[in-house]
């Protein structure tokens, strides 16, 4: 039986390379991460890391951004099947589409989205910064794609300028109900409701937080209170539990979970490290727009 832990761990110092995983990961890849976060996060840890590979557990969205922002560096992704259905959501032409019809609008694209929709933005933003984005573009209209649920919050945030939205979604967190909330609430009264902006406007209604997945381990650690529901992917969920032992932390009545996350096993990580599979590639004319777009996110982070 081989230990796929102990041979990462010896390859990463043979090869020089970082681990890095995302928070819905599988606990057992989490826990043998050099480092552990949500996709942005990750991509900037890479660069402080300073090694020659990035081996990437998450979607191949997050592995092109970390090869975006680092054209130097070798970028594996241990699972090519392991995509975002909510990035697909969005072509290239619908988005040129959306464009002509709104041409004095500008183009805010959620981070969670290819690399080819980047690249005709005139700005990315995560779930954290998308408010301050908004805020801060140049523009009275906005093209927000492709979470329309995301898009609504920031609407709500942002009620001076007039946002378009595309019809786009997490099915994880687009999942999540009214009842299951009130349910949890009815047998937890005391426990805080804190939900990611992914979810949809009548979730958000029923929030004390709204916070992106790295704002709700913060806000774990630093509140007083002893129970949590947690409207978000179970994978973080399990990353609070076992980060804050004293405090108990409960799904939306079950747990939600992203098959494409959960792709990832120990042996994906071991095999894609120990053959540099599979090596993500940008082409560079594409590479260099959507860099700008992600710069431009990065003022407000």
């Amino acid at each position: 039986m081989i230990d796929y832990a102990a041979e990462i761990k010896e390859l990463k110092q043979k090869k020089n390379a970082v681990f890095l995983a995302h928070n819905y990961q599988m606990e057992e890849v989490q826990l043998i991460a050099d480092y552990l976060g949500d996709s942005l996060e990750l991509s900037r840890m890479a660069q402080k890391a300073d090694k020659d590979i990035i081996v990437f557990a998450g979607v191949k969205f997050m592995a092109e951004t970390a090869k975006i922002l680092y054209p130097g560096k070798k970028v594996l992704l241990p699972r090519l099947d392991a995509g975002c259905p909510m990035a697909d959501m969005i072509s290239v032409d619908e988005l040129q589409a959306l464009k002509d019809a709104h041409k004095n609008a500008k183009v805010v694209t959620y981070i969670n989205s290819s690399v080819e929709i980047k690249a005709m933005s005139d700005a990315c933003c995560t779930s954290s910064n998308a408010v301050r984005v908004v805020k801060n573009i140049e523009a009275e209209e906005v093209i927000f794609v492709p979470d329309r649920n995301l898009g609504s919050y920031v609407q709500r945030m942002v009620p001076e300028k007039k946002l378009i939205l595309f019809e786009g979604y997490c099915f994880v967190h687009n999942r999540i109900k009214r009842e299951e909330i009130e349910e949890m609430k009815k047998m937890f009264p005391d426990a805080p409701v804190i939900v990611h902006p992914e979810v949809r406007s009548e979730i958000i209604d029923m929030a004390d937080e709204v916070l992106s997945t790295s704002g709700m381990l913060q806000y774990a650690t630093q509140s007083d209170a002893k129970r949590f529901i947690v409207a978000t992917e179970q994978g973080l969920i399990d990353r609070m539990k076992r980060e804050n032992p004293g405090k108990e932390f409960y799904p939306a009545l079950r747990p939600k979970i992203c098959v494409n996350m959960k792709r990832t096993s120990l042996r994906d990580v071991y095999d894609s490290l120990n053959e540099e599979k599979y090596e993500i590639h940008v082409e560079p004319e594409i590479a260099q727009r959507a860099v700008k777009a992600l710069n431009e996110m990065l003022k407000y982070i």
